[in-house]
C-alpha cells in the first residue's frame, strides 16, 4: 500500500536516538524519550494561498528534520510506525556539511 499526503502535510519516519550518553551511560528503553528527529518519506503538493495559487513545500523527500515533541499524528502503515504532520510543525532541516560527510 502506498500513501500520498495531501496539501502541506508530510509523512515522517522517526530516527532512533543513541541509547548511550556522551559520558557512556546506557539509557534503558523505559527512560528514553521519543526522538524529535525524523526522515521525510513523502510530501504533499503544497498549500494554497488566498488566490488559489499553489505554494510548494520547503522540505523534500529524504530530508532529515527536527520537530516538536508532540507534533504530528502517529499512524501505523504496513506495520511501521510513522508520523503525519504539517510543514508548520517542522522546526528545521538538518543539513550535513562536507566536513561531516567526509568523516562519516
Amino acid at each position: 500500500m502506498t500513501f500520498r499526503p495531501l496539501h502541506d502535510r508530510l509523512l515522517v519516519r522517526r530516527v532512533e536516538s543513541e541509547s548511550k550518553t556522551a559520558g557512556g551511560i546506557i539509557i534503558p528503553d523505559t527512560a528514553k524519550e521519543k526522538p524529535q528527529e525524523g526522515k521525510v518519506i513523502a510530501v504533499g503538493p503544497g498549500a494554497r494561498d488566498e488566490s488559489g495559487k499553489l505554494i510548494a513545500l520547503d522540505v523534500k523527500v529524504g530530508d532529515r528534520i527536527l520537530f516538536g515533541k508532540w507534533s504530528g499524528t502517529e499512524i501505523k502503515l504496513n506495520g511501521e510506525d510513522l508520523l503525519i504532520m504539517k510543514e508548520g510543525d517542522v522546526m528545521g532541516v538538518i543539513e550535513r556539511t562536507s566536513a561531516l560527510e567526509k568523516a562519516a
